[in-house]
């Protein structure tokens, strides 16, 4: 279960976690993962505990673990975990998660961060790693929860466990730092796509699934990954603001009910707006883009002839309105970037 920790509810609703499997996240080395493998790191959830599951090495745990470290021979006093952000950004905050990691649980962990090019240079040695949070004690069976004074962004990180241990799993909390390096001059891109800088930052209501689900990659594999509202019981509706990656045309949306076969909204709409200022949903100067339009159960909705808004004019936040309510997949606003139409 999810704690009520309040820096909990802060990064996951106003930031990304760059480091996430379903965004690209990767987990490239480590020191030991003699009873359960790094990848589990960064996967969904928190992990679970099969009580009778063993493996020829010992119990099963769903997250990285390490051997314990009496009786090394290698000199080596800690643990240590490589990942390649699949966003980079400028990371704000950090979950190292023990969840069922109750006697093996790590003593403590500091994180250290690089920006590198290749893979093949992150080396544990490498002189580019920074330490950006000391080593901070760690709880068994907890979020273990921190705000990072950063402000530089990166692409990789290293999580040091000390002495040695188990993590379920590790959310790396920030703000994406898109370079289009790239995209080609005039390339149409999907502007609201989360590993393109887009994020979902304001929502009427996420009771059943989160708001950032609407930006993943691909598309959805179930019901629960998307964006479902509860049922309303008055005579409002639904609607979440997303701010683009980059300020941009709209030219092309696709709004796909995916998995949504009972629950999809009855009709939806959506408005663009320029601004550079936190007040999106109280503001007078939102533009329809797409006007008020039916959907249908399961199904990729391709809009092109439905836009009504000018092809060359451009905005940095859009509104999806849903009536009244129900679940929407992935939402996607391809578009050309400013620069690119100048």
């Amino acid at each position: 279960m999810i704690t009520d920790n309040p820096l909990h509810t802060e990064f996951t609703r106003s930031l990304i976690d760059l480091a996430a499997e379903r965004v690209g996240g990767e987990t490239l080395t480590c020191s030991d993962d003699f009873f359960a493998p790094m990848e589990n790191l960064i996967k969904p959830g928190r992990g679970v505990f099969i009580a009778d599951k063993y493996t020829d090495r010992g119990k099963w745990m769903d997250g990285w673990e390490s051997r314990r470290s009496f009786g090394r021979d290698n000199g080596r006093d800690h643990d240590w975990c490589i990942l390649r952000l699949g966003i980079p950004g400028i990371i704000k905050g950090i979950d190292v998660d023990t969840n069922h990691f109750r006697g093996n649980a790590p003593l403590a962990f500091s994180l250290d961060a690089a920006c590198l090019n290749d893979d093949g240079f992150a080396g544990k040695n490498h002189p580019e790693w920074v330490e950006i949070l000391p080593q901070r004690l760690v709880e068994a069976h907890s979020q273990n929860l921190f705000r990072i004074p950063s402000l530089t962004p990166w692409s990789h990180v290293r999580l040091n466990i000390y002495p040695d241990g188990g993590v379920a799993r590790l959310r790396v909390y920030g703000q994406p730092h898109i370079t289009w390096s790239s995209v080609l001059t005039g390339e149409l891109v999907d502007l609201a796509a989360i590993t393109n800088g887009g994020q979902a930052i304001q929502c009427s209501d996420m009771f059943f699934s989160d708001k950032n689900n609407l930006l993943m990659p691909g598309r959805a594999t179930n019901m629960s990954d998307g964006w479902e509202t509860k049922r309303r019981r008055d005579n409002q509706y639904d609607w979440v603001i997303i701010k683009l990656g980059a300020e941009g045309s709209i030219n092309k949306v696709i709004v796909d009910t995916n998995h949504f076969k009972g629950n999809y909204p009855d009709r939806f709409s959506l408005e663009a707006i320029t601004a550079h200022n936190d007040d999106f949903y109280q503001n007078k100067n939102w533009q329809t883009i797409i006007p008020d339009t039916k959907l249908m159960a399961h199904h990729e909705h391709l809009l092109i002839s439905e836009i009504i808004a000018d092809p060359r004019q451009t905005f940095t936040h859009v509104r999806l309105n849903i009536f009244p309510d129900g679940g929407i997949s992935r939402l996607r606003v391809f578009g050309y970037r400013k620069e690119d139409l100048l």
